[in-house]
């Protein structure tokens, strides 16, 4: 997603820009390249000297670059040091590099103009800044399903269907109607003027091959589960689809929401990387450009069938900073910033030109441990001491200023399935000794609290402090946001110890949470326990509504008792905005930007 859809083939520049950020074989926070801090440096530079000069800077920016990284190739001299010869060290020279860093600077330097000058908005035109806490992972809408991903790509894709933003309540989009013959089979009628942005009409055989695409075990989706219900799904003619599920799956309109559609022939016709460099789909904006760890833009389609967006252009920066994202709201370089802190809500509300957006959201923040991996955690005695350890509520307070409402599951009360009377663990330092002592573990334990920047910092060590209180030694380790859902997702289960998590299916229903979480064979799981299996496989098996409410009781009270995760509280999503920006969040928080408008 390095570059424009089609013939403007961009990506070649990005891919070289990304061979100057080579990994050094460390992870970051310990010697590794790390590309961002210049890229924000550079930002300050642009906009202390203006866009204009943005292209006489990019050269200054290479050469900070590799100046600054401490990379191994230039760590102590910089790029006098690639030139000159260290007694018991390689130069650049030595290793073949600098020849085709010269070969490449051109390149980057074109790469990183067109990049930081933003593609050329028409006079008159209406654009949108947004500034993103993370690079999206992947534009590939079947690849990932983290937040920073699909904010992007939920706008250059179409879904089977849509909630409507004020009530929640599931509405056609792509398919207008929809019926269930049988408990098992169902029949949707597919919209007949979609067009895809390379002019080829959308037909229900482009949703057939959209779910194909994710249940196909090989292409390892995230969101597999989501969908694993679906037994068949065919295209009985140009605006007709079939599908057929194993059993009865009373969340199957509700998964339809997610589920975003692809071209056929265009999924058949490239390899996945060329798709998640080249997004094409039938959404109200198409794809225009992808510079990695900075920004995507895309621009309006005219001719949507939804009609023309009233914002022309929108732009995702990646800037994991918050201070950074208030400081970009109050320049007026974005005019909306996401995953904003309580810290930041008086900076908002002082300046006249802002607004404050937000409310509650059905996501949930939750602490989950590797049940299956190496470590200690594997024993629920050593889990259990861990969740006894946390002080919620004070985090609440302290952190997030109230901004938050406190939960004993992994579910909010608005979801299908909710059991109020799962009591959750409180606080309580003493028990959580004594069960590590029960553990073998009364002289304490060190545990990997594996995380990204994209998460809010403050929690993860204050959680670090937490455990500590109770003899528990945490040990930080971050990952840019894509090697973390990498090595979480790894079936070895090798990604450390515990891990900090935001959980949001924008389904609503539990099946959209605990299934994915924590069934056997999931993905996103690192534990497995039959009876919870069978619990959740029984409640999106029904659609006998006590039945199910039964079911995901005798579920929820299964990880009460094994503790695979620490349920910590209902997300209260926080958003900075200019002030002429017209949008009203969701609860499951859809960022559908032409459900937006700019005003003067």
């Amino acid at each position: 997603m390095e570059g424009p859809v089609g013939r403007n083939r961009a990506p070649v520049l990005s891919s070289d820009f990304e061979i100057l950020h080579a990994p050094s074989g460390k992870p970051p926070g310990e010697g590794g390249c790390r590309a961002n801090p210049n890229l924000r440096e550079s930002r300050r530079h642009e906009a202390a000297l203006g866009g204009r000069r943005r292209a006489a800077l990019v050269y200054i920016y290479i050469w900070k670059y590799l100046s600054m990284t401490g990379c191994p190739d230039v760590r102590g001299g910089g790029v006098a040091g690639a030139f000159t010869k260290r007694p018991g060290s390689a130069t650049l020279f030595d290793r073949g590099l600098v020849s085709m860093s010269m070969r490449i600077l051109p390149a980057l330097a074109l790469a990183l103009t067109v990049g930081a000058a933003g593609p050329t908005v028409t006079t008159g035109a209406t654009a949108l800044t947004v500034d993103l806490q993370g690079d999206p992972a992947t534009l590939d809408p079947g690849r990932q399903y983290d937040t920073n991903s699909y904010d992007v790509y939920r706008n250059i894709y179409d879904n089977v269907l849509h909630r409507n933003p004020q009530t929640s309540a599931i509405e056609a989009s792509v398919a207008t109607a929809w019926k269930a013959v049988t408990p098992t089979e169902w029949h949707f009628t597919i919209r007949n003027d979609v067009r895809f942005h390379d002019g080829t009409p959308l037909a229900a055989a482009d949703v057939e091959a959209s779910l194909a695409r994710i249940l196909d075990r090989r292409f390892n989706s995230p969101q597999y589960a989501n969908f694993s219900a679906i037994a068949s799904a065919k295209a009985t003619g140009p605006d007709t689809l079939t599908i057929i599920t194993s059993r009865p799956y009373p969340a199957l309109l509700a998964q339809l929401v997610n589920l975003s559609i692809v071209s056929k022939a265009y999924v058949q016709a490239h390899d996945q990387p060329y798709v998640n460099a080249h997004p094409m789909g039938s959404g109200p904006y198409r794809f225009a450009a992808w510079l990695r760890g900075d920004h995507v833009t895309l621009r309006a389609v005219p001719a949507s069938w939804r009609g023309r967006p009233q914002i022309d252009e929108v732009t995702f920066r990646t800037v994991p900073e918050t201070a950074t994202r208030v400081a970009d709201l109050q320049s007026g370089r974005a005019q909306l910033a996401l995953g904003l802190t309580s810290d930041d809500v008086k900076t908002i509300k002082r300046d006249p030109k802002l607004q404050l957006l937000g409310g509650a959201t059905e996501r949930v923040a939750y602490l989950a441990f590797n049940a299956l991996g190496p470590g200690p955690l594997r024993d629920a005695r050593a889990r259990a001491a861990i969740a006894h350890a946390v002080d919620a509520p004070s985090l609440i307070r302290i952190l997030l200023a109230g901004y938050a409402r406190p939960v004993t599951e992994l579910l909010t009360s608005r979801h299908v399935g909710y059991d109020p009377k799962i009591p959750g663990y409180p606080h309580d330092l003493a028990k959580a000794t004594q069960l590590l002592a029960e553990s073998a573990h009364a002289g304490g334990l060190t545990l990997v609290f594996t995380t990204s920047p994209t998460y809010d910092q403050r929690i993860i060590q204050a959680i670090q402090g937490q455990l500590e209180q109770a003899g528990v030694t945490v040990r930080i380790q971050s990952y840019d946001f894509g090697t973390y859902l990498q090595k979480i997702q790894s079936p070895q289960h090798d990604w450390g110890d515990l891990r900090y998590g935001q959980w949001s299916c924008a389904c609503l229903d539990a099946d959209g949470v605990i299934y994915p979480l924590f069934h056997t064979g999931s993905i996103w799981s690192s534990y497995g326990d039959p009876a919870f299996d069978k619990a959740v496989d029984d409640a999106r098996s029904t659609l006998d509504v006590a039945a199910r409410t039964a079911a995901y009781t005798t579920a929820l009270s299964i990880l009460q008792r094994d503790v695979p995760a620490v349920p910590l509280w209902e997300v209260v999503a926080l958003y900075g905005a200019d002030r002429r920006l017209r949008w009203h969040p969701t609860v499951d928080e859809q960022l559908f930007v032409a459900n937006m408008s700019l005003g003067q």
